[in-house]
């Protein structure tokens, strides 16, 4: 099937990374559904990708009902889904790892993994009884996937656990001709990393504060449509983007 008829759907598209990969995959020929718990965003997001290529829904990925509202809306919308691109996530505060409450640690866990856990049932079911059947799910796993950042318990955890969620339902998406990917980002120019090249900068293992390199989210998008437009006999299972100067190979 071309791309011309193809249907993603991308969480937390109203900015950033979810953006950037929304308007690559619009760009390649995708109709996207653009999905967040903001209107007014998602719709910016719209005006940026060419015209009748996406729609917005909004959806909070914390809440069931609303995840599978979201699904019954593309299903109804479109008839089927081919890619899906679990982005949406959030961090805890940066707190002392004894003072990270059970609130903020559960927050983090609903949003970064029981969220597109869902999401990825919602999309097995309905890419396993479509024609042609099958599709792709990818995962937005970050850097955290490989190591942490000082006192990020809980979003570390969160991305580690999204990397078995990835490698297990590739496995099971096998016999429906489901491939399920993961691209782990490093330091994307994104109003989430503005902290990183303002003020001190972000704090480094050794204590100290400084400045960190971005690379343009451009690039992360690119690399999804990348990975959404490959054959279903080819998987990209884990693609590392980084900005190459940033303090992660070696040892800072």
């Amino acid at each position: 099937m071309s791309e011309a008829k193809k249907i993603a759907v991308v969480t937390g598209a109203g900015t950033g990374v979810g953006r950037a990969a929304s308007l690559a995959l619009m760009n390649t020929g995708f109709t996207v559904v653009l999905v967040g718990r903001r209107m007014e965003m998602l719709e910016e997001t719209a005006k940026l990708g060419p015209a009748g290529k996406s729609l917005c829904v909004t959806a909070d990925m914390t809440k069931p009902d609303s995840i599978a509202a979201l699904f019954d809306k593309v299903k109804a919308t479109y008839g089927r889904l081919d890619v899906l691109f679990n982005n949406a996530g959030m961090g805890a505060p940066a707190v002392n790892f004894e003072d990270l409450s059970l609130d903020q640690w559960q927050a983090v866990v609903n949003t970064n993994l029981t969220g597109p856990f869902l999401c990825t049932q919602h999309a097995f079911r309905i890419m396993k009884d479509q024609s042609p059947r099958g599709g792709r799910i990818i995962n937005n796993g970050s850097i955290s996937a490989h190591a942490p950042r000082p006192f990020s318990a809980a979003y570390t955890s969160t991305k580690h656990a999204i990397t078995g969620l990835t490698k297990a339902s590739n496995l099971d998406g096998r016999m429906y001709d489901i491939a399920v990917g993961q691209v782990d980002i490093g330091n994307a120019a994104t109003p989430m990393t503005d902290r990183m090249v303002n003020g001190p900068g972000v704090l480094q293992p050794d204590g100290t504060t400084k400045h960190e390199p971005r690379m343009d989210a451009k690039a992360v998008g690119d690399a999804v449509a990348y990975m959404a437009g490959l054959p279903l006999d080819a998987n990209v299972l884990t693609m590392t983007v980084m900005a190459t100067k940033m303090p992660f190979v070696g040892r800072g």
